[in-house]
């Protein structure tokens, strides 16, 4: 693994440990946050793959834009494309006054995150953590 991929895939899990200890707060759980670190893990799993691959990315937050991206070496994330586009969405929409993510929102997210995370370190050769 090239030490640029290996950085983004450290950035990645600590997106996922951030989102696993605001999940399970029991004071001031901050939802948003959950959902946003969600989308946060999944997208530097994606960019962890370009990088890996050698494909140029423009330096954005569509989770759709960098799967279509990333299928040119992963054609079956693309089974993906569905929650990506949530989580995309809840990424920018619970940032902003007038939304609130709750707490099956962050649930939901956790859940595809967990998935592609997984199938992520798998493409990596990382075991589970």
């Amino acid at each position: 693994m090239k030490p640029l991929t290996r950085e983004w895939v450290e950035k990645a899990e600590q997106d996922w440990g951030s989102l696993k200890r605001e999940i399970r707060a029991r004071k001031n759980p901050n939802y948003d946050a959950a959902c946003f670190f969600a989308q946060q893990c999944v997208e530097k799993y994606i960019k962890a793959r370009l990088v890996e691959a050698n494909l140029y990315f423009k330096k954005v937050h569509d989770l759709t834009y960098l799967l279509g991206l990333v299928t040119e070496v992963e054609p079956l994330w693309i089974t993906y494309e569905q929650e990506f586009r949530l989580l995309t969405d809840y990424a920018v929409e619970f940032r902003y006054p007038g939304a609130s993510a709750e707490l099956e929102d962050a649930r939901d997210t956790m859940k595809v995150c967990k998935s592609f995370r997984k199938t992520a370190r798998f493409v990596f050769g990382l075991g589970e953590k």
